[in-house]
């Protein structure tokens, strides 16, 4: 039985993996760029053209469906990962810029904290998901569940002893809470001798969302184009004949198509 929901969730996770048509590329800083603006322990997320990119976007209503962290170990291990199939590895820049990106940037990591990061992503290297929970899997073929709103962040951490490795944050979120690197902490109110303090709580690493880290007010959001030294003035602009007729050419709405009442 072990063997047969194996063999299932890898038949699954391949469909997953698949990408889907269509999918549009609006960045526009080179790869040289990019690379260049990238430091060790930067969280680069993606927003990702594949089956299960689109759960994920649904489950955490984010543009952000995966996220990795950039490591710059040379030789194509830029970043590590965790992949549905492979389980988590070292991949190449360039495999994820046919996709539209965001790099996140801890602020303020000390260097020794930044070194213990890095370690435990290395470490992690080789972990791989539990493909023989399939529930876990055939939750995302599901492109809209039907799930409350508040619910949906919970069922990325379903499943069972071995806790959604697929979802890449996880991995990345753990690495964090390792070095007590603030993310998205559950903070509470406590009244002591009429003095009001904050405390601080950690929040279980499967229940992490690769939005998270853009969300964060302690991650930067680095623009490689800005970090360049961007000047709007040296904006090789074309004419006003191209753009009206780039809009002349855009699709126009079916304003006699009945509608939805509001």
């Amino acid at each position: 039985m072990n063997r047969i929901s194996a063999f299932l969730g890898r038949s699954i996770a391949r469909f997953l993996e698949q990408p889907i048509g269509g999918y549009v590329l609006t960045g526009i800083a080179s790869p040289d760029r990019i690379r260049a603006s990238l430091r060790p322990g930067d969280v680069v997320l993606v927003e990702g053209n594949r089956r299960i990119s689109s759960a994920i976007k649904y489950l955490t209503q984010s543009t952000w469906s995966h996220a990795a962290m950039f490591m710059g170990d040379g030789d194509g291990r830029d970043l590590i990962e965790a992949d549905l199939t492979a389980g988590v590895r070292y991949i190449a820049l360039g495999t994820i810029l046919a996709n539209n990106i965001r790099i996140c940037r801890p602020i303020g990591l000390s260097e020794a904290d930044r070194m213990r990061l890095l370690d435990h992503m290395r470490a992690s290297l080789g972990r791989t998901y539990d493909l023989k929970n399939v529930v876990d899997l055939a939750r995302y073929l599901l492109p809209e569940p039907p799930v409350p709103r508040r619910f949906r962040r919970r069922m990325l951490a379903l499943g069972s002893g071995d806790p959604t490795r697929a979802i890449c944050s996880t991995v990345i979120a753990e690495a964090f809470q390792a070095v007590r690197y603030p993310i998205l902490p559950r903070i509470t109110t406590v009244i002591e001798r009429e003095t009001v303090r904050e405390l601080w709580h950690i929040r279980h690493h499967s229940l992490f969302a690769p939005r998270d880290f853009d969300l964060s007010p302690y991650f930067a959001v680095v623009k490689p184009t800005i970090e360049a030294g961007f000047d709007y003035r040296t904006v090789p602009w074309g004419s006003t004949a191209e753009a009206k007729t780039e809009a002349n050419d855009a699709p126009k709405p079916d304003l006699a198509a009945p509608r939805s009442p509001p």
